[in-house]
């Protein structure tokens, strides 16, 4: 493969990226876009551990809220500066994920999936009690974005690059994860975890790093989004937010790159657009899901891919036959 078909999609997507805000009709549609990046990352974060681990996870919104609380507090109360508290917010949501890797990586199956529900409730339940320190139901504000090497990023464009170029960056990440030898590991404990502990591997092990690997860039996509809100509160991490991000990865295909980010785009749409028109939008965010599963059960981006490959074969067949 040259190295133009290689480089092609990426500069496609680095390309898109960089006029999207000058073809958005205005600063809503741009806080929307900004928005769908911060959710895809957050996305891929669980994909990580849901695509390539086989673990589901409903966890993930704990990922989101806490660094940000970190960082409101830290620049808020603490009065650091916007790097070290966000390096502090990351730090504090790589060690929760560690923590709860620890905890529920005890379990498989079902049991994994509770002991992660209800050590989200837990978290989502100290945020909401604990009022002096995280401002209970009222939620906490943060005074400004910060300006990194002097620039300006209170605007929406501004900001919107900002956000779209650490999200350029986590995409590079999460493709090298996908092709890396850890990866490939990650997925064959997955598949065949017996088989993987008799070639040696510590399966243990190998899913608690995944787990803090998502820990990681979940924290990041809470810090952007304590920063594209400039508030959070603890409706940030309740049992919908987590039920969504997981939505997202089914929707658009897990295991794949393209797929969390098809199903964030839509399910943000539909929470952000739609439900402007549309009293009743569950109704239609449950409609598209089942039609999803009853048509492409493995997901948009792997199903549409799949019916692609079937209408060019069946192309090539009646070319053979007339030919």
């Amino acid at each position: 493969m040259s190295l133009a078909r290689r480089l092609g999609p990426a500069l496609a997507v680095v390309a898109f990226l960089a006029v999207l805000p000058w073809l958005l009709p205005g600063v809503f549609y741009i806080a929307i876009a900004r928005q769908i990046l911060i959710f895809s990352l957050l996305a891929l974060s669980l994909d990580v551990l849901l695509g390539h681990g086989g673990m589901i996870s409903l966890a993930q919104a704990s990922f989101l809220g806490v660094p940000a609380y970190v960082y409101a507090w830290l620049v808020g109360t603490a009065h650091l500066g916007a790097l070290p508290a966000a390096l502090g917010a990351l730090a504090a949501g790589t060690v929760l994920a560690g923590v709860i890797g620890a905890l529920s990586l005890r379990a498989r199956g079902l049991g994994f999936l509770m002991i992660t529900l209800a050590i989200g409730q837990v978290v989502w339940g100290l945020t909401y009690r604990w009022v002096g320190l995280t401002g209970g139901d009222n939620g906490m504000r943060i005074a400004a974005r910060p300006r990194p090497f002097g620039l300006d990023l209170s605007g929406a464009i501004p900001f919107y690059y900002f956000v779209a170029i650490i999200f350029l960056a986590a995409l590079f990440c999460f493709h090298r994860f996908a092709h890396s030898a850890f990866g490939a590991t990650l997925r064959g404990t997955r598949d065949q975890p017996r088989r993987m502990r008799m070639l040696g591997h510590h399966v243990w092990r190998i899913r608690w790093l995944a787990f803090i690997y998502s820990g990681f860039w979940g924290s990041l996509a809470g810090i952007l989004f304590a920063l594209d809100f400039l508030f959070i509160s603890p409706q940030t991490m309740t049992l919908q937010q987590a039920a969504e991000v997981l939505l997202m990865v089914i929707l658009g295909g897990p295991g794949t790159l393209a797929g969390p980010v098809v199903g964030a785009v839509i399910i943000t749409l539909v929470k952000t657009v739609v439900s402007t028109y549309v009293a009743r939008w569950y109704s239609v965010l449950g409609l598209i899901f089942i039609g999803c599963e009853l048509f492409l059960p493995e997901g948009l981006v792997p199903g549409c891919a799949r019916l692609w490959r079937h209408l060019d074969r069946s192309r090539l067949a009646r070319r053979r036959r007339t030919a």
